[in-house]
């Protein structure tokens, strides 16, 4: 039976309650996601992580996902996509504690380990909940879905560092100057706190997906997932593209979001570094909203893939040849309204959220069109791509070392703003190799 046709007969009695149990899903994978941004700062200021150490945090999140994507395919085929977002919430909420020993213990060994369990709760979760949106009507207005769930995802990362700055102790000390034991006992101790509530909402959560009277996916043919199957998915050039595309927007998602907080730590910006996430989170529910007034009304999915990608290019260059003694989009859009006065460069950074927000909810639907049955491997293939997010940030410490300096480094996201003005253009179309 298709998928599209079983959820909308089973789904008549309660037609609010899957999208609420999905929006609930992202919205919990927004605060996990987008809390790297805001611990990012503040663990290279309580350890004294140099950029390159620093980035370590972000990309043990993400490398997880090279591991658990096929795995979480396989849980999902044989436990249900409802109960599998039950237990990637699980998983993630045992994780979460995990970091009141770290924080105790001042080891970023324990946090990394932390990271990395986390990031395989978010694995398991984010492989259960996006076919279930795409698949919950028609794949013409998939992007659309994907976009409501965006902004629950995106929203959490507006007030989730902007809390996380507010319950926790910073770190601020004179430029040139070590923060002492005292004070970072201080901040480490104001972790414990955040992270036992962390993981008490996100237990609630999998409680309600556990036992909320849902309608649960079905694929004609649907079996365990087997290399064979994988084989098969990946002949769709569209989806092995679609892969590629997803790890690479990853990357530049990832290094917009989370590593705009380490900017200003170079750029002297300490006070603001906790924050920042929330601007370029900001920026992407903004794309977001423009997103679902025009999709599929008057933009197709693949015309916001152009324009997502376009738009990428053009703010990596101005991020690049932007001046830190330059204030104009402050003036303009900030300070007016009582803001904060922030350089053009940093807040281009935060500008390339709006040109990332309709890549994903654009890109996704594209890969897994016309699939069928293999639509569950394939979105175990597509959370895998979220791998790209490990890359991203790495790509930044590396860069800032290796002479392209904090500022240089952002050139590097642009083959990836290329690869997806390919896919936008003819990648998505591909149906053979030859």
């Amino acid at each position: 039976m298709d998928a599209t046709v079983e959820i909308e007969n089973k789904a008549k009695q309660s037609v609010w309650l899957p999208m609420v149990l999905a929006g609930s899903m992202f919205f919990i994978l927004g605060c996990i996601t987008w809390l790297n941004g805001a611990i990012t700062p503040f663990l290279q200021q309580m350890l004294e992580l140099s950029p390159l150490q620093a980035s370590f945090i972000i990309s043990s999140f993400y490398i997880a996902v090279t591991v658990a994507g096929i795995p979480s395919a396989m849980l999902i085929k044989r436990v249900g996509y409802k109960n599998g977002m039950a237990i990637g919430c699980a998983i993630m909420a045992s994780s979460a504690l995990l970091y009141i020993p770290a924080a105790k213990m001042q080891m970023i060994e324990i946090f990394l380990f932390a990271q990395l369990l986390i990031g395989v709760g978010q694995t398991v979760l984010q492989t259960a909940v996006n076919p279930y949106v795409v698949k919950m009507g028609s794949e013409d207005s998939a992007a659309v879905r994907v976009c409501i769930m965006g902004l629950l995802n995106k929203f959490a990362g507006v007030v989730v560092p902007v809390i996380f700055a507010m319950v926790t102790v910073a770190g601020v000390v004179e430029e040139g100057a070590s923060l002492t034991q005292a004070q970072k006992d201080l901040m480490a101790n104001s972790l414990v706190a955040p992270y036992i509530a962390i993981s008490a909402l996100i237990f609630a959560f999998a409680l309600f997906a556990k036992v909320a009277p849902l309608p649960d996916l079905v694929f004609e043919d649907e079996g365990s997932s087997s290399k064979g199957e994988v084989r098969e998915a990946l002949s769709h050039p569209h989806l092995a593209l679609g892969i590629v595309g997803i790890a690479l927007y990853v990357a530049v998602e990832v290094i917009a979001a989370d590593t705009i907080g380490s900017y200003a730590l170079a750029i002297g910006l300490v006070d603001s570094a906790s924050i920042m996430t929330s601007y370029t989170m900001a920026c992407m529910l903004i794309g977001y909203a423009i997103g679902i007034a025009l999709i599929p009304r008057y933009m197709s999915q693949q015309s916001a893939l152009v324009m997502s990608a376009v738009a990428g290019i053009i703010t990596v260059l101005a991020v690049v040849n932007g001046s830190n003694d330059s204030f104009i989009i402050a003036n303009l859009i900030l300070v007016p309204f009582g803001g904060p006065e922030l350089p053009d460069p940093l807040l281009c950074i935060a500008l390339l959220g709006f040109a990332n927000a309709m890549v994903w909810p654009a890109l996704w639907p594209l890969a897994l069109a016309g699939l069928g049955r293999l639509t569950g491997t394939a979105s175990g293939l597509l959370i895998m791509g979220i791998a790209g997010g490990a890359l991203g940030p790495l790509l930044i410490g590396l860069g800032n070392m290796t002479g392209l300096g904090a500022q240089g480094s952002y050139i590097l996201m642009l083959p990836s703003y290329l690869f997806i003005l390919f896919y936008a253009l003819k990648g998505h179309k591909m149906r053979s190799w030859k």
